[in-house]
């Protein structure tokens, strides 16, 4: 598994790697094994293979993908081969065939999702692949699986031999009734000829009154037990987290001049440093597993940073506001707040006029209750949230409800139009 890359290299190390690919175990599993019989396989940390599946997960989905392959194509400690090939009918494996369809079944979509991902999720299975290649290649010949041994062929009550091999059958007991017996040998024929032959601890016969007594217990010396040399403190860690605060004061430095350097790609470079880190101290034998407390909550902070747009939160915004005008006058042009809630209450209004506003919230829940008889025209909206705009409902990521509703007595009367908006939070339009 060394050497330089090029063609033939690669294509030995992929051939390598399916003849002795990773066994899923029945212990130390979480779901079904792909993660611990990964590192089992490469003896690496199971931690750090688990967090490389969530941290792929995260890209579109491509850690999920690389999962149900492995689900599929990864055989059991104990079974021949994995369900996918036992599905082809190549042997027999523990999962049960409506598990190994559904399993297919459920690795469409997700390829779906693979070709329409764009380069996030293209990029994660590609990541995911590079890495088990650098796994196998480095360590390949660690911890090789044995093959699993086919079942025992089956003994009819006759001979000693296979069904149908007739190795020792009639014949040969009735042979045995003519001095030579074919399973007892030298020892029965001594017992016939009242021969005994002496221990090994009396191999002259001078005391055959105690023959039947057991055989004493050789002295084995212990042997001492092997000295074990301090393990060095792998500087993994500690390098890696001093490059990855050289990239954060980096990005720092030139963020006034470039703007791709934001907060969220600041954010991304740290932890592919962390991560690359990860991956380094795994091939060179588990360094560095104390970056998994950072790559982990800055992943979901990363994830979080990208799934909404958190430019309304701001600090000197905090609080509640709550507005209940009576006259069009007193209706002000922006409601807002940083973090909090805004409650506005419009059915004190007169029936006539028009009225615009927007409410906009950083964090929190933005709440607007109009007349029943005014004519609204409504975009509600929520970065990261819930929307309830009017009787109509949407959750999630970027729901947006546009409606344009004249009220129960139609067109006529008060008109008001409003633009509710939450970052991350909750949206809720209703008649009062």
């Amino acid at each position: 598994m060394s050497g330089n890359i090029n063609a033939a290299n690669v294509e030995e190390t992929l051939k390598d790697f399916w003849a002795s690919r990773p066994r899923r175990p029945h212990d130390g599993r979480k779901i079904a094994g792909v993660a611990a019989g990964i590192a089992r396989r490469y003896q690496v940390d199971p931690v750090i293979v688990r967090v490389a599946f969530v941290a792929m997960a995260l890209c579109n989905g491509a850690g999920v993908l690389v999962y149900l392959l492995g689900w599929l194509w990864l055989a059991q400690a104990d079974d021949e081969v994995s369900p996918a090939e036992a599905l082809l009918g190549r042997g027999r494996s523990a999962t049960p065939t409506p598990l190994t369809v559904l399993l297919g079944l459920a690795v469409v979509p997700a390829t779906g999702v693979f070709v329409d991902g764009g380069f996030t999720m293209v990029g994660g299975v590609l990541l995911s692949v590079g890495g088990i290649y650098l796994l196998h290649r480095g360590r390949g010949q660690f911890n090789r699986p044995e093959a699993v041994p086919a079942p025992a062929p089956a003994f009819d009550g006759v001979g000693v031999g296979p069904v149908g091999m007739g190795s020792v059958g009639m014949g040969s007991v009735a042979a045995s009734t003519d001095g030579v017996d074919p399973v007892g040998g030298p020892a029965l024929q001594e017992q016939r000829d009242g021969r005994v032959t002496p221990p090994a601890w009396d191999p002259l016969g001078a005391a055959p009154f105690a023959w039947d007594l057991p055989e004493p217990a050789a002295d084995v010396e212990q042997a001492p037990a092997a000295h074990r040399p301090a393990r060095r403190r792998s500087r993994v860690g500690t390098v890696t987290f001093a490059l990855a605060l050289i990239v954060l004061a980096t990005a720092a430095a030139v963020s006034r001049e470039w703007s791709w350097f934001d907060e969220a790609h600041t954010l991304g470079l740290v932890v592919a440093v962390l991560g690359a880190g990860l991956v380094f101290g795994a091939l060179r034998g588990g360094g560095g597993r104390g970056l998994i407390w950072l790559v982990v909550p800055l992943s979901v902070i990363g994830v979080a940073a990208t799934a909404a747009d958190f430019d309304g939160i701001r600090s000197d915004r905090v609080g509640s506001t709550r507005d209940a005008p009576t006259s069009i006058e007193q209706v002000e042009g922006r409601y807002d707040s940083g973090v909090g809630e805004v409650d506005l209450d419009l059915t004190r209004l007169p029936g006539t006029g028009t009225v615009r506003t927007e409410v906009e919230v950083g964090l929190g829940s933005a709440r607007v209750r109009v007349p029943q008889g005014a004519d609204v025209s409504v975009t509600c909206r929520a970065d990261l949230g819930s929307v309830r705009c009017l009787g109509r409902e949407s959750d999630g990521k970027d729901a947006v409800q546009r409606i344009d509703d004249d009220g129960p007595d139609g067109p006529g009367g008060l008109r008001i139009e409003l633009d509710v908006r939450s970052d991350v939070g909750e949206v809720e339009v209703s008649r009062g």
